[in-house]
């Protein structure tokens, strides 16, 4: 029985879906495991900064939770200072490639107005998350976010939403989502997405 074009339409959007939820995958380890239980509807970024004029950024919504130590957090009362949230999970190789980098620049940026705030994302459970920051010498505090509800409910539509793991979310002095980078940073090009709003009026 030959195919008829119906058929083959369906075959080639069911192929076309097949190949958008792979993406939606977050990269294997070295062990194969896959991100997240392999369920972590976001994709592991490989590209793209971008930033936001002044006069059009907007603030996020509400941000706030529980730390990976236990304590309460609320983005927003970190406004006055340039506020750099990345999004990252212990499993997440360009996580892990990543994090020194955070790590050294959230250390000496700190006297000069920034704050680090890290949200961990589909860990399920808090210890390998831990484990994670003490490995990497991390010492800014993370919102523990296992289920992705505050990366989902946090940025509003039309702004600079988190797209892949790891994301990063630069905020201006006054709270208002100034940058995003959708990949693993460097030094130099995380420094790159602060500097410029250090030096904001």
């Amino acid at each position: 029985m030959s195919l008829s074009r119906a058929p083959r339409r369906t075959l080639l959007a069911v192929g076309a879906l097949s190949a958008a939820l792979a993406l939606t995958a977050c990269s294997s380890d070295s062990n194969g495991k896959s991100g997240g239980g392999g369920d972590t509807n976001f994709v592991a970024s490989t590209g793209g900064v971008e930033t936001v004029a002044k006069g059009e950024r907007k603030a996020p919504n509400k941000l706030v939770g529980e730390t990976l130590d236990g304590k309460q957090l609320d983005v927003a009362d970190l406004k006055g200072k340039v506020v750099v949230m990345n999004l990252w999970g212990s499993w997440c190789p360009p996580c892990r490639a990543e994090a020194p980098h955070f790590a050294k620049v959230s250390k000496e940026l700190k006297a000069k107005g920034v704050e680090f705030v890290g949200i961990n994302t589909r860990d399920p459970n808090k210890q390998p998350a831990i484990a994670f920051e003490k490995d990497y010498g991390i010492t800014y505090p993370s919102l523990y976010d296992p289920a992705g509800k505050l990366i989902v409910n946090g940025f509003p539509k039309g702004s600079l939403n988190p797209a892949g793991i790891p994301s990063t979310i630069v905020l201006d002095k006054d709270g208002k989502i100034a940058g995003r980078a959708l990949m693993a940073l460097n030094e130099t090009r995380l420094r790159q997405l602060i500097d410029p709003l250090v030096a904001e009026k």
